[in-house]
């Protein structure tokens, strides 16, 4: 199984740019993941940075913001701010022409119950959702839920195609004693992304694919017979040739080739 295809880096890798071009894969863009870097000179700064990173790449995915932004907020204040950061996101996907973003769920253990988590962040996401292009999709990430039986739920209790779910197997092994094929198992008729990292469980360290206690060859596996064909899958390293070259020695990906990318406008 080549998942070339299907495969992305984020850019919190210092050799992004150069990995994506060297074996013609896509992009996933971390830079706006901190949501005051949206605005004012930050985005400036930022979105120069950016677009010379998406012209490394033919395929694009945004990563939003996430810091204190929790869709189930308790305080009305808290989720409206929740809500205009997210729709700041959507003004900058459609700004890049990009039609996928990751936002994470925002679940915080003993502070939501999960039966109101479940219900508030359904009744957010479709507000959210109601406004949006057919061609629109979003996939809500895992990080410190300790089971993969609530966002299911929530995928589900949404009922809408353009939102998916992404599966962070490394938040994941971090934060949960369940096996990793039990959260795959679970998610995957809603998976549409998967981020890839190693850990040893302690902390949340995104170490390339081989430097930890992940049996990612039966991550990779579980997703190849759990999930749809069109799942994709993004490399999170602070460094990622390391992760490449594993995935070529494991038979993930088929080595080195060019592919040529088609430059953005600026």
């Amino acid at each position: 199984m080549d998942i070339r295809e299907r495969l992305y880096v984020s850019t919190i890798a210092s050799d992004a740019t150069e990995i994506a071009e060297r074996y013609g894969i896509g992009i996933e863009i971390d830079e706006f993941c901190t949501a005051s870097n949206m605005e004012g000179e930050k985005f400036e700064f930022n979105d120069h940075i950016v677009r010379k990173k998406m012209a490394s790449a033919h395929r694009h995915i945004l990563h939003g913001p996430f810091n204190e932004l929790f869709p189930a907020a308790i305080d009305p204040e808290a989720r409206a701010l929740a809500y205009k950061r997210f729709e700041q996101t959507y003004g900058l996907a459609k700004r890049y022409g990009i039609s996928r973003v990751v936002l994470h769920s925002g679940y915080v253990p003993y502070v939501y119950f999960k039966s109101w988590f479940l219900e508030q962040s359904t009744e957010f996401w479709k507000t959210f959702m109601s406004d949006k292009p057919r061609d629109f999709h979003i996939m809500i990430e895992n990080v410190l839920e300790d089971e993969p039986y609530t966002l299911a739920k929530l995928i589900e209790a949404i009922g809408d195609e353009r939102v998916r779910a992404c599966l962070d197997v490394g938040h994941a092994n971090c934060s949960s004693t369940l096996e990793l094929t039990e959260w795959i198992r679970t998610l995957g008729p809603w998976l549409s992304h998967v981020h890839i990292h190693n850990n040893y469980k302690a902390y949340d360290n995104h170490n390339p694919l081989g430097e930890g206690d992940i049996n990612m060859n039966a991550v990779l596996d579980g997703v190849r017979h759990c999930a749809p064909e069109d799942v994709t899958f993004a490399v999170e390293n602070l460094e990622c040739a390391g992760s490449l070259v594993w995935l070529a020695e494991n038979g993930w990906i088929r080595g080195e080739e060019h592919v040529p990318y088609r430059r953005i406008q600026k």
